[in-house]
């Protein structure tokens, strides 16, 4: 088993933790800060398949400019905090054990030269051709997301106002 391989699936397996964790998290916020760290394991398999361009824009666009977005809904919905640490100890041991991984990995692989590991030729991508061949080819499903993160930031602004009425003092709507 060559290095590469070892590298490829210990970041998977850290995406996997990741995300799981995002997914099974009551504080919004915690949830949001895994999910980041999923895209930054995103990002580092774009990076070890040969693609940096791709790599980048997960952390450009995944990272950096959907997740702001998803905390502005948070913060316009205005989540009550949950009772307690503001970190409990439970989840102090995933944070630190996957942060850990991610650290030892993308160590890795920032510090590999380009003289010992052979590129995988077949996952390099250009980038104008990866882009003509995203809008030729599945231009639906792109504007299919594109809709469906509208229709989110859309309900998220609509429940932010149904809660700010029912919270709003009598006395102010008259």
């Amino acid at each position: 088993m060559s290095i590469l391989t070892i590298l490829f699936y210990a970041i998977a397996l850290l995406i996997l933790a990741a995300t799981a964790m995002a997914v099974t998290r009551r504080n919004m916020v915690h949830a949001v800060l895994y999910l980041v760290l999923s895209f930054f394991g995103t990002a580092m398999l774009f990076y070890l398949l040969g693609a940096p361009f791709l790599a980048a824009l997960e952390i450009i666009i995944y990272a950096g400019a959907i997740m702001v977005l998803f905390l502005f809904m948070i913060m316009m919905l205005r989540l009550k905090k949950p009772p307690g640490m503001f970190f409990p100890a439970a989840q102090l041991l995933p944070a630190v054990l996957i942060s850990a991984g991610f650290l030892v990995v993308s160590t890795a692989l920032m510090g590999r030269t380009s003289a010992g590991w052979d590129a995988m030729a077949a996952a390099q991508a250009d980038p104008t051709a990866f882009g003509i061949y995203l809008f030729q080819n599945h231009w639906l499903a792109v504007e299919i997301a594109s809709m469906l993160l509208l229709v989110a930031l859309v309900g998220a602004y609509l429940l932010g106002l149904r809660a700010r009425r029912t919270t709003a003092d009598p006395e102010e709507a008259s």
